[in-house]
């Protein structure tokens, strides 16, 4: 593929890895209100007016306390205790949703997100038509209100994950694999991984998508990504075989999906990469006890 061809970033890993958003609240915020993290949910919230008081009780990677007085877009793509304060003549005015993404905190999207991501609204291009959209439909009752709403916040999201793969830095993304699709060069070669995990991807093979040497490929791979190429595509591969296992496709089929010769190969590769067998991972996730 040419490099001056457009790649499309993001469908490959949406269309695989899920994200459901669900109407929580709109309004005037009164008072406190807590966000637990053992509800087990991400947040995408906009704070349309208002000054608006943060509190993160247990964050480690966090300001304790942030404000924010112009409208905002906050998204905690990973279950996090935060809590919103309204103070004295705030006007503080929200619209949240609810986000869970496939596969929790094994999800490559959320893991490679970092715990807040705040945002001027006027930021992202394109986003007012989106919003407005959104604010008509949450400011009164209407039929079909809460499915609308609930999918133009995932067209919301969306547009925020198109921002941050073109701003990872500004937004304190970390090297990954979003950090790797803001490289032009190195997009193309996840892209075709992303979009084939099961073909024989040796070295050669990712370089050339990339339009690079096998040299300079590993070695922009590894500044950009933080890892290997090989075992960059380890991790995605592992990825998909937890969100399979978790919609009940035998192993079997998925060691031909996922490029292995046999049943036998891919459990000894999730072994090694998870640190138990896919029955007994299996098992720990059904319970509701996997990390």
């Amino acid at each position: 593929m040419s490099a001056d061809v457009p790649i499309d970033r993001l469908s490959g890993i949406l269309e695989r890895f899920r994200v459901r958003a669900e109407l929580h609240h709109t309004g005037a915020l009164c008072g406190t209100q807590r966000f637990d993290a053992c509800a087990g949910h991400g947040y995408l919230h906009v704070l349309r007016r208002g000054r608006l008081q943060v509190a993160h009780p247990h964050a480690r990677e966090l300001p304790r306390t942030m404000r924010f007085d112009e409208p905002t877009l906050l998204l905690y793509p990973r279950p996090l205790t935060h809590c919103f304060d309204d103070p004295p003549a705030g006007g503080v005015d929200l619209t949240c949703a609810r986000l869970d993404f496939d596969g929790g905190a094994c999800n490559p999207l959320a893991r490679a997100l970092p715990p807040l991501v705040a945002l001027p609204l006027a930021r992202v291009s394109g986003l007012e038509q989106s919003l407005e959209l959104l604010f008509c439909e949450t400011d009164r009752v209407r039929c079909g209100q809460r499915l609308l709403a609930d999918r133009i916040f995932e067209v919301v999201l969306i547009q925020l994950l198109r921002w941050l793969l073109d701003h990872p830095r500004e937004a304190g993304v970390r090297p990954g694999f979003i950090t790797g699709l803001s490289d032009p060069r190195l997009a193309r070669a996840l892209v075709a991984i992303h979009d084939a995990p099961g073909e024989a991807w040796s070295l050669q093979r990712m370089a050339g998508c990339a339009g690079m040497s096998r040299t300079a490929f590993a070695g922009a791979f590894r500044d950009v990504v933080g890892q290997t190429p090989a075992d960059y595509l380890a991790d995605w591969r592992m990825a998909l075989a937890r969100s399979r296992l978790r919609e009940g496709r035998p192993i079997k089929l998925l060691a031909d999906e996922l490029g292995y010769a046999n049943p036998s190969a891919l459990s000894r590769a999730f072994a090694a990469k998870v640190g138990m067998s896919p029955r007994a991972w299996l098992a720990r996730a059904s319970a509701g006890t996997d990390a």
